[in-house]
């Protein structure tokens, strides 16, 4: 009874319920991503995010047809491994930053086994340094680092967000430093359209570009 209640609990806590719901499986490498996160769905920790909200990031990108990703903070891959997934329908592409090279290492193991190396440029880097200095131009961002620099990472991210892009920010229901700064910041723009995905148990903000400044 006890293993029972544990396992009720962790799913609860990681959205790993056994119900969870995944994508339509279409082709092999559907069949091959599913897999793998079905194998590994209660073994995401160290600072991933749950199934739920790895599923609320894929559905933003397919529904919107985004192509080109930046993802700031990789952990071990849980959710870089959600966004390729949802790139692997739109032809897309994903750059990941992750600091800690242990972590960074055993994402791009978790990359390969999950078959979506080939829609993910992992970068092991300092995102405060890496994120000013990336060129070209995106339409989705997912920032789950160090949540008192996301309005430093926001701030750098913007001139390069396409019209009609997304940048969302993870476990904006924390009451941490950095998080209410962020949120005050993103919600007084004029040219952005943020809600908070009630989906999600640690909060999810999604900011729409609606129009440059």
């Amino acid at each position: 009874m006890k293993i029972k209640s544990l396992f009720i609990f962790t799913c609860l806590l990681w959205g790993c319920t056994v119900n969870a719901q995944y994508p339509e499986v279409e082709n092999d490498l559907d069949k091959r991503i599913k897999s793998f996160l079905e194998e590994n769905a209660h073994n995401w920790r160290d600072m991933n995010v749950p199934l739920s909200d790895g599923k609320i990031l894929y559905d933003i990108i397919v529904e919107n047809n985004y192509k080109d990703a930046v993802e700031i903070g990789t952990s071990t891959g849980h959710s870089a491994i959600w966004i390729a997934w949802a790139l692997s329908k739109t032809g897309g592409k994903l750059i990941t930053i992750e600091i800690d090279k242990e972590r960074y290492l055993q994402a791009k193991s978790n990359f390969k086994k999950a078959g979506v190396s080939k829609y993910i440029d992992a970068r092991l880097a300092d995102a405060h340094e890496l994120v000013p200095k990336l060129p070209g131009k995106y339409d989705f961002v997912f920032s789950d680092a160090d949540k008192y620099w996301y309005k430093n990472y926001f701030i750098a991210m913007e001139p390069k967000l396409k019209v009609g892009g997304c940048f969302t920010a993870h476990n904006t229901a924390m009451r941490v430093r950095g998080i209410s700064e962020f949120l005050d910041y993103v919600e007084s723009l004029k040219n952005f359209k943020t809600t908070i995905d009630n989906d999600s148990r640690s909060g999810i903000s999604i900011s729409y570009k609606i129009a440059e400044k």
